[in-house]
């Protein structure tokens, strides 16, 4: 299907809800809104970490929990909390609970899932107050074509009194070996579904989800793409006629700090916490998956969701490469007798604040990720020049800026194989970016309000213990004249564009707040039902695009068929300068298998 979804912001310049209902089947209490939290293991006495070896496993225990893992090939097979014996679905494989996996091809070549499984490990660190293990996976051309072209050494740690595990990989390319190309990194873990029925992705993302078995058939009708079903005879009849879909609880880099499942029978939450942005693909705006029906919680690194193959990295034979995906935090909380089991959630909140406080952690062994005191920090202050709005410089506030690997204007958005540190700019357009890595940057910066991209070609240089003064940085935004009219505002949204109702048999009720209302199933559909014969058109100074502009370009289907649209802007330029040049500027949010003329 064709479609463009986006926003379109036009200047002419001269020259120029939470359902918070009781847990599935077997439990039939509501759930009420989260109060208090008294969390069971800070009462709990603190005993060292203590690791055992087996011949086939290893089990890292802390007293407040233990953490299986097969050896050598590091598959986190069971994790023992709160008096469950295995939090993960010990149903499943043991190679399907929780893993790191990754999905590559051979330039050209078809593409491959792998879940990563070590071939040798290694103790990093055993004391009572840390231990760290390690699998690694080695390459040699003997393994050309069953195995991506990389060394990968998985890390797990486990610290005194953290009611929890941390993980990181290190991934490295040699220069003799072989090119490929990587679509999809990630960690993912499956959680029993008979005691994980609560998810929660944000304040207003989390409800009561689905069984497995509801995506079954004869549970469900598949709709446009597997992805979505329609619930037709659900367990939990609460949710019959809803619409579950994975992508609905997708998230923005920016925002994805924390998600994760409750149980209710026992009161126990399982949340994947990522402190830092630095080691994922697509900058602050990249879409990535979060936790979805299974009940399965990901750690996603990279992926070419949202983004097609404009986000998969080609890696050439000569090029050498290395990057750490992570630490991020496995969470695990539990709450006495008779506590709300919903706050939950809001202690994962303030342990996920805890943690981007301590970044970059102290206590990670290896020597590829730099300590707080080996990196460095760049400050300034972003101004725009724009004197069509103001004879004077503007301040910045509210600008992402950010370090990036060196490029293009805009290339952070498909920036794949390096690292990004960002930071938003205060009130009067003051940034500090630090914690960043050593090495060689450009600077980046974008200003909601204003179109276009900031960019820097000249390379900024950090090494360990730098303080960066970047001065003053002025930004002037692509125009050469007064803008005659504008649709809509160019901050990378389409939300303040009209987004209709979705079909009532189409719905998910967790998404009803106007920020996610764009989430719903189907909306493509609605411009058929509104437009059903003759195309949008749009009247400045007489619409108003709140209501009057559809909040993505689609085609319209009629049968099986699909059908361009043809959008009109119609407006009346009272004097012209037949010696000037009147430009028009589109901004586009997201483009998906479209092509887009303007006449």
């Amino acid at each position: 299907m064709k479609k463009l979804a986006g926003r379109l912001l036009h200047h002419f310049t001269n020259h120029e809800t939470a359902l918070n209902a009781g847990p599935h089947c077997s439990q039939g209490t509501d759930q009420g809104t989260s109060g208090l939290c008294h969390r069971k293991d800070l009462n709990m006495p603190s005993q060292g970490v203590h690791l055992h070896i087996h011949d086939r496993y290893v089990v890292m225990d802390n007293g407040i929990l233990q953490v299986t893992l097969s050896k050598p090939g590091g598959i986190i097979t069971g994790i023992k909390y709160n008096g469950i014996d295995n939090v993960l679905e010990v149903r499943n494989k043991e190679t399907n609970r929780g893993y790191w996996d990754l999905h590559w091809n051979e330039p050209g070549g078809k593409g491959i899932f792998d879940v990563i499984s070590g071939v040798t490990f290694r103790v990093i660190v055993e004391t009572e107050e840390q231990v760290e293990i390690s699998f690694i996976r080695t390459w040699d051309p003997s393994l050309e074509g069953k195995y991506i072209p990389l060394n990968i050494d998985k890390r797990f740690i486990m610290l005194r009194g953290s009611s929890g595990v941390y993980s990181y990989g290190i991934y490295e390319h040699l220069k003799e070996w072989p090119g490929f190309e990587l679509g999809e990194t990630r960690i993912a873990f499956k959680l029993r579904k008979d005691k994980f029925h609560y998810m929660a992705v944000a304040d207003d993302r989390k409800r009561i989800m689905p069984f497995p078995d509801d995506l079954c058939k004869g549970r469900c009708q598949t709709l446009d793409y597997q992805e979505a079903s329609l619930l037709t005879a659900p367990c939990d009849p609460r949710l019959q006629g809803e619409v579950d879909d994975k992508y609905q609880y997708s998230c923005e880099n920016k925002d994805l700090r924390v998600h994760g499942w409750i149980s209710f029978d026992p009161p126990v939450g399982f949340w994947q916490i990522t402190p830092s942005n630095e080691f994922r693909s697509g900058g602050p705006l990249k879409q990535n998956l979060t936790s979805h029906v299974g009940p399965t919680t990901l750690a996603v690194f990279h992926s070419t969701h949202y983004a097609g193959k404009t986000m998969m990295p080609r890696f050439e034979h000569g090029e050498p490469w290395k990057k750490v995906y992570g630490p991020v935090f496995i969470y695990l909380n539990s709450t006495a007798n008779g506590d709300d089991p919903l706050c939950l959630w809001d202690d994962a909140k303030i342990k996920m604040m805890a943690e981007v406080e301590s970044w970059p952690y102290s206590f990670v062994a290896s020597d590829d990720y730099p300590k707080s005191e080996e990196r460095g920090t760049a400050r300034g202050r972003l101004l725009i020049r724009d004197r069509f709005i103001n004879n004077d410089l503007i301040s910045a506030g509210g600008a992402y800026v950010g370090l990036a690997p060196p490029g293009d204007s805009g290339s952070w958005q498909i920036e794949c194989k390096g690292y990004q540190f960002w930071a938003i700019a205060d009130e009067a357009g003051y940034f500090s970016i630090g914690n960043v890595r050593p090495g060689e940057y450009n600077l980046y910066a974008w200003v909601p309000g204003f179109i276009g991209d900031y960019h820097s070609g000249t390379i900024v240089t950090v090494t360990s213990g730098c303080m960066i003064e970047m001065g003053d940085i002025v930004y002037e935004p692509p125009r050469d004249g007064p803008t005659l009219w504008e649709i809509g505002i160019p901050d990378r949204k389409a939300s303040e564009f009209f987004i209709p109702d979705p079909d009532l048999t189409l719905v998910n009720r967790v998404l009803v707040h106007d920020q996610d209302r764009f989430r719903q199933y189907g909306l493509w559909k609605r411009y058929t039902d509104l437009y059903p014969n003759d195309d949008l058109i749009y009247t400045v100074g007489v619409s108003d695009y709140r209501r009057d502009w559809f909040f993505a370009h689609v085609p319209r289907k009629k049968g099986d068929v699909h059908e361009g649209t043809t959008w009109q802007i119609r407006f009346n330029l009272e004097n012209i300068d037949q010696k000037a040049n009147y430009k028009l500027q589109v901004a586009i949010a997201s483009a998906t298998l479209a092509e887009l003329q303007v006449k």
